[in-house]
């Protein structure tokens, strides 16, 4: 079995295509069912964040795909603090310990 796809083109003309393409078709009816994307205009001077399609087979035990999964992620390391955002999440820890 080869890799997973690298790009939209790849995965969507590639041999397992349709399965790709219904995965993707997915991913975008959850972003747009959740309400997770606004289309806005962007302010005078600022770029947009890019995006970047993934793609992963989902096999079960024995190696048999079970699914084809594609998600869209923004490119977030391209975002400027103060620039883009304006709060930063602290790293948290949880641990199993009982006192």
């Amino acid at each position: 079995m080869p890799g997973e796809p690298t790009n939209p083109k790849e995965a969507w003309e590639g041999p397992n295509g349709k399965e790709w393409k219904k995965a993707s078709d997915e991913e975008m009816g959850s972003i747009i069912e959740n309400d997770t994307l606004d289309l806005v205009n962007l302010p005078p001077g600022r770029k947009a964040i890019s995006s970047k399609w993934l793609f992963k087979r989902k096999t079960d035990a024995d190696g048999n795909i079970e699914r084809y999964k594609s998600r869209l992620v923004a490119k977030g390391y391209q975002q400027q603090e103060k620039k883009d955002y304006n709060e930063r999440l602290g790293t948290i820890s949880l641990s199993n310990s009982s006192c």
